[in-house]
């Protein structure tokens, strides 16, 4: 069976998945805020709270424009967001742990990537980072688990990917289905997606990276979990109608605890992949199915016929799956109108 380790948690295909609340940025810079998220996700039933960590200047070069809602470079908007050093990141894991909570965060640079393995159990690697070939060589050298985003990825990148990680170690990949486009809609989504990763790469456990808006009954989450999702990625708020980066598609405390409801409710429904009669049906199977019952009362030596049987509940006596086998038979005792035909009562031939 595929399954990866996180932490001490072991996630095997099929389980209810693990739920990764994507902190992101919506910290805004502040500390109080970003603990306060770690504690929120945690009793809200993530498993693990996530971060970016990375600078600026090395994200992007100084006159890469925006592709997104924004008159500024990608670097000038990044800046707004990378005032964080590792004194907070190592504080925000110390809080996790407290919270028993899994700490990540997303590195976007070697110098990130080194400093966050002390902190964290498994790498995350973005998206726009599946092509970047000497990065992912870096962190394969980790060896550690790697969860791979594949948004705007063909399946000859992801292949690729993974061949250049597995080349330096043999760690547990994850490839996550994610629709680049913020905020998804629904119709692009596309979550049979992840049957066709699960198809072709059935070695790895897949998961799924969500950027839709939260719906009511947060279904798209649990759909993916359907379509074979081992781990659900969204990102996370504690204030949706809040400016900025990522808080208008985010879920808050009360859109993850109602995915964990449902998660709960589905996966336990779930149940067995073999079609066969369980524990609680046999009441009902013994009580509700008919028997071969008497239409009429009977002397010992009759031969019975088609207008002497019926069938009625309980299904203890003779089924009605040998109602054949019966019609013809000679009855060895008497018996009474509404009596339950039993094997004993008639004749062997």
């Amino acid at each position: 069976m595929k399954e990866i380790k996180i932490g001490n948690i072991v996630i095997k295909e099929g389980d209810k998945p693990f739920i990764i609340a994507e902190a992101g940025v919506n910290y805004e810079n502040n500390m109080d805020t970003a603990k306060e998220m770690v504690k929120e996700a945690a009793l809200a039933g993530a498993d693990a709270i996530k971060f970016q960590t990375y600078k600026a200047e090395t994200l992007a070069a100084k006159d890469s424009p925006a592709y997104w809602d924004t008159d500024q470079t990608q670097r000038d908007f990044f800046k707004r967001y990378d005032s964080f050093g590792d004194e907070d990141y190592i504080e925000l894991a110390k809080e996790a742990e407290k919270r028993k909570i899994v700490f990540m965060s997303t590195p976007f640079d070697n110098e990130a990537a080194d400093f966050l393995d002390k902190l964290m159990p498994i790498y995350k690697i973005a998206s726009a980072d599946i092509t970047n070939i000497p990065f992912l060589r870096h962190i394969a050298k980790k060896n550690k688990p790697i969860l791979l985003s594949t948004g705007a990825s063909t399946i000859g990148e992801i292949e690729s990917a993974i061949i250049e990680i597995k080349k330096i170690n043999d760690v547990p990949i994850v490839p996550l289905h994610c629709i680049l486009s913020y905020p998804t809609s629904y119709e692009d989504a596309n979550l049979n997606m992840i049957k066709h990763l699960k198809t072709i790469f059935p070695q790895h456990l897949v998961g799924y990276s969500d950027h839709t808006k939260p719906d009511k009954g947060m279904s798209i989450l649990v759909t993916a979990y359907l379509k074979g999702a081992s781990i659900l990625e969204k990102h996370f708020t504690l204030d949706k109608t809040l400016p900025g980066n990522d808080h208008y598609h985010a879920m808050d405390p009360d859109d993850l605890k109602l995915l964990n409801e449902n998660l709960d409710i589905v996966s336990r429904s779930l149940g067995s992949k073999l079609k066969h009669v369980i524990e609680a049906e046999k009441p009902a199977r013994s009580n509700a199915r008919r028997s071969l019952v008497a239409k009429r009362s009977m002397k010992a030596g009759t031969i019975l016929t088609q207008q002497d049987i019926t069938t009625k509940r309980p299904g203890k006596g003779i089924s009605p799956l040998h109602y054949d086998l019966v019609i013809g038979k000679k009855l060895l005792k008497d018996i009474d109108e509404d009596e339950i035909f039993y094997w004993e009562y008639l004749m062997e031939e």
